[in-house]
């Protein structure tokens, strides 16, 4: 190490630099820097790095000039590119249409761009002492929240419903985003909103007081293993939602906080708070009767990190007094601010920049043509392909050369509508509408948007009739947007909004017969029956938010260009309809999701999404199919792409119990890949199934002896809409004697 640390001093020294203490040293371990960081501090110094976790007048968190150290922002937000920072971003498909994708190399590499941009934006704030919001380099980000309810208004920040793609798909983002460097991190990632987090927002009560009341197996099996998943992955933070649980305020509740997250998962980060939700505790919960009992009850829980309502004098502001009072111990508050610290130590702040790779990055990173091709891969990528009738869909380029194409609704040219939550804002050069995209074919495009927002509440047919009846073909583009659904915002029913069915309808009518094709942009599922059922609808695309590259990426799918024939699959289910739909106050997942469905069929079932080719399984084999409890199963089956085109498939594996012990889903998925196969090609794939997906909860994880199913295919057993490709299953059995997960 003697050659590291000669380095080093001469890098401060041609820095100007004074290395003078430990914790500016690179040559000392981690510990021991933040052991001589942390004991150097006061209460006085160390409580407002505990209360200033942004946003507006409640950060930064101040600098400790005496030591040289600066100020730091912790409100930064990178679900899929640097969101709400000044400045342009590269802006990728929402996370829900990512999810869609089944593809964690996909997220990872998106996560990866974004950190790119988060950290060579936050090089040039700090280089001209910017210290605002969105500045730093700590990510609320991933969303890892189930979606659970179809109406509730952020499901298009999270990767679905289902616990096990959530989870395979945050550790793909937390490794992307802070990246591989053995040394430092490029950007923090911290999984939010923990736990048991997942509507109502508004309707029919405020997510600021609500009470989420979970059976503990629920809480268990569906609401935290991919939380588990993240901290497995290394994030360094996790973010306590607004709710109460079971009675507990989550940025109060120590089973939550420190039993759950430190004790059992072994979690060494930081815990920060939703906007507004410690105070909150007493203003909306009532759980508390001033700052000061806040202040305890949520730091001595295991709350770091105060992110406040732009408050000044916020909660976390009475630590000081709690430590006087002897309610908090000066070792809380010090073991508190420590994670802090040590994030911003392997975030490279006390190291020689020159040592980082990561402080050389520039503002030329920021939507480079490599990130601008990925934004358009990724919503290629993200597409679903709901209905295909008599083979509308691919167009072909060459005969559209003259043609007239129509495109219409409140979607087809309004970028606003096209971006939905927590989106990075792109140069507008980039943006890609609908429209835009349509008038890059040798084609004379008309364009009528019939109503001017995704509300639809004031139509004019005459404009749709005007566009659409000289058409050749007709792309019709509906949905919600954030002026339906959105944070603080639930919808109330499943019904396309306003006029849109209408509007749809009379398209479909003036269409005299020629092709209709239906763009849907939107998170939460629409009730599309109408469009599913009538032949006048040749084909219905699910693009969910697909942002600045959605013209773009809309054209090459629609004439099946090299590698976009669509292959997204849906991450949720859509319902038939609104008496499908529990309450949405009701936290029991009987009912919901693919895993507990209800007796009715739904529109679309989750996994589901169709292909401009076919594919063909066989060959299933297990090994062993008699197995040891604590023995993983491994997989092989032969995917064959029997069609004329190239494509890929979204392989799936589901799980079934045969009699376990305790309530378990009907069935869960347990695999996933997705595979591109050339057209008449096949491909021998091999998984492996761990005994950790067996494992059932029953007062803690256990390992169970039985008969077991495994069903592997293009989608979920036994669907009423379904693709043409079939299920393949195979039993297996294990022995052996229930024991504890731990102990395997």
């Amino acid at each position: 190490m003697c050659w590291l640390r000669a380095a080093a001093l001469l890098l401060w020294a041609g820095l100007g630099l004074a290395q003078d203490y430990p914790f500016r040293d690179p040559t000392l371990p981690w510990e021991q820097r933040l052991d001589d960081l942390i004991g150097r501090l006061t209460l006085g110094e160390l409580v407002p790095q505990m209360a200033r976790g942004g946003a507006k007048h409640n950060g930064p968190a101040p600098p400790i000039e005496r030591l040289g150290i600066k100020p730091y922002n912790w409100n930064t937000e990178c679900l899929r590119g640097d969101g709400e920072a000044p400045g342009w971003a590269t802006a990728f498909p929402q996370a829900l249409g990512l999810a869609a994708s089944f593809s964690p190399e996909l997220i990872h590499r998106v996560a990866n761009a974004t950190a790119t941009e988060v950290r060579a934006k936050h090089n040039y704030f700090m280089s001209t002492g910017i210290y605002g919001d969105h500045t730093g380099l700590s990510c609320f980000s991933p969303v890892l929240n189930i979606m659970r309810h179809p109406l509730w208004g952020r499901n298009q920040e999270t990767y679905g419903e289902d616990p096990f793609l959530s989870a395979e798909l945050a550790v793909a983002f937390v490794q992307g985003l802070q990246g591989d460097h053995p040394r430092y991190v490029k950007a923090s990632a911290g999984c939010k909103h923990f736990s048991v987090h997942g509507g109502p927002e508004n309707v029919p009560v405020s997510r600021l007081s609500f009470d989420a009341k979970v059976h503990e197996r629920d809480w268990r099996t569906t609401f935290l293993p991919q939380f588990q998943a993240c901290v497995r992955a290394g994030s360094y933070s996790v973010m306590c939602s607004y709710n109460r649980i079971n009675g507990v305020p989550a940025c109060a509740n120590k089973k939550l906080l420190t039993d759950i997250l430190r004790a059992e998962w072994g979690f060494q980060g930081y815990v920060v708070s939703d906007e507004g939700a410690v105070e909150l505790i007493m203003l909306a919960h009532r759980y508390t009767h001033s700052f000061l009992e806040t202040a305890i009850a949520s730091v001595n829980a295991g709350c770091n990190l105060e992110l406040s309502f732009s408050l000044t004098e916020n909660v976390f502001m009475s630590i000081s007094e709690a430590v006087a009072k002897g309610n908090i111990t000066l070792e809380t508050v010090r073991a508190r601010v420590r994670p802090l610290f040590y994030t911003r130590l392997r975030l490279g702040e006390f190291d020689p920049p020159a040592m980082n790779p990561y402080s050389a990055l520039d503002l030329s990173a920021v939507q480079s043509p490599a990130h601008r091709s990925l934004a358009v891969e990724a919503a290629v990528k993200s597409f679903v392909l709901l209905k295909n009738e008599r083979e509308t869909l691919p167009l072909s380029a060459q005969a559209l050369a003259g043609k007239r194409i129509a495109v219409v609704g409140p979607f087809a040219d309004n970028p606003r509508v096209l971006f939905g939550d927590y989106a990075p804002i792109p140069d507008p050069q980039y943006i890609y509408t609908p429209r835009r995209g349509l008038e890059t074919l040798p084609a004379n495009v008309s364009f009528a948007a019939g109503c001017s927002e995704p509300r639809c509440q004031r139509y004019s047919p005459g404009e749709v009739e005007g566009a659409v009846g000289a058409a050749d073909i007709v792309v019709v583009c509906l949905g919600t947007g954030t002026d339906l659904e959105t944070e603080a915002n639930d919808r109330r029913d499943l019904a396309l909004p306003g006029h849109q069915l209408e509007l749809l309808q009379d398209a479909v009518a003036w269409a005299m017969g020629h092709p209709v094709i239906l763009l849907l942009f939107n998170a939460g599922p629409l009730d599309v029956s109408w469009a599913q059922a009538h032949h006048g609808v040749g084909a219905i695309l699910a693009c969910f938010f697909p942002a600045q590259a959605a013209g773009i990426a809309i054209i090459k799918v629609l004439l099946g260009e090299e590698g976009a024939s669509p292959a997204g699959r849906l991450p949720a289910t859509w319902p038939a309809g609104m008496d499908q739909v529990p309450a949405m106050e009701n936290y029991t997942m009987e009912g919901r999701t693919y895993r507990y469905y209800g007796p009715g069929a739904p529109l679309y079932p989750f996994g589901y999404g169709l292909s401009y080719t076919t594919f063909l399984y066989r060959d299933l084999a297990l090994s062993p199919t008699a197995l040891p409890l604590c023995a993983n199963l491994s997989v092989s089956v032969v995917l064959e792409n029997t069609g004329r085109r190239d494509g890929e498939e979204v392989v799936q594996l589901y799980l079934r119990w045969a009699q376990p012990s305790v309530p378990v889903p009907r069935w869960q998925l347990v695999g996933f890949r997705r595979v591109p196969v050339a057209a008449g090609r096949a491909a021998k794939l091999l998984f492996l199934v761990p005994y950790v997906q067996r494992a059932v909860w029953a007062e803690q994880w256990q390992l169970e002896p039985g008969a077991f199913t495994l069903l592997v295919g293009g989608q979920q057993p036994g669907q009423e809409t379904r693709a043409s490709s079939e299920v393949l299953r195979a039993e297996f059995t294990v022995s052996g004697t229930t024991r504890p997960l731990s102990r395997c």
